[in-house]
């Protein structure tokens, strides 16, 4: 974990005078810190972006305590899991991060709302897209089990074109980030669960 030290500091540091009002807690890997537009998406409440580049769920989980120090959020969104199993972690893994990382939460924050936003297809990773499927489908499951204060937010559908595969129009060059019009589409999806 050590090769985050570095971002994991800045983030320390970086909201240090505002924690009290962070209003919506954006949590997670690229895909969260990359989202430059967030402020105009989500221009109806305050959102504060704590996405560190590259980081997988258990990274989350590790970092948890130090980066949540002091913030009193409103809610909490998280994106991450992708880079886990671009790692070659397996779906089962990741649900155990999920599952810790939701005691994590509860214990800091009690029961604010949380929402899960579902791992995305990505051209890059369409090799391994049914592990993708698979590690959703335990998450979702297990969200709707528990039936608490945790919501499933579905990503995955929506970013496939008609033959199925990843809309190439939602994702930067490298084929693995989103594009402007990726993040248009994660902000409608998002906002239709939080509104």
């Amino acid at each position: 974990m050590y090769w985050y030290e570095e971002e994991v500091k800045q983030l320390e540091k970086r909201y240090r005078l505002d924690r009290e009002h962070p209003g919506i807690i954006f949590y997670g890997s690229s895909s969260i810190r990359l989202w430059n537009s967030i402020e105009d998406d989500f221009d109806f409440t305050k959102v504060t972006n704590l996405g560190f580049g590259g980081s997988t769920l258990a990274a989350c989980v590790w970092f948890f305590e130090r980066i949540m120090t002091g913030y009193k959020p409103k809610a909490l969104v998280v994106y991450a899991g992708d880079n886990d199993l671009g790692d070659g972690r397996n779906p089962e893994e990741i649900f155990i991060f999920f599952q810790q990382l939701m005691v994590k939460v509860n214990l800091r924050f009690g029961t604010i709302p949380c929402y899960f936003i579902s791992l995305k297809p990505s051209i890059h990773r369409w090799h391994i897209a049914d592990q993708f499927r698979y590690t959703n489908n335990l998450i979702e499951s297990e969200i709707i089990k528990l039936n608490g204060n945790w919501k499933f937010i579905d990503v995955f559908k929506k970013m496939l074109d008609k033959s199925g595969h990843p809309n190439p129009a939602l994702y930067d060059h490298d084929g693995l980030h989103l594009s402007e019009e990726g993040y248009r589409l994660w902000a409608e999806t998002v906002k239709e669960k939080i509104g």
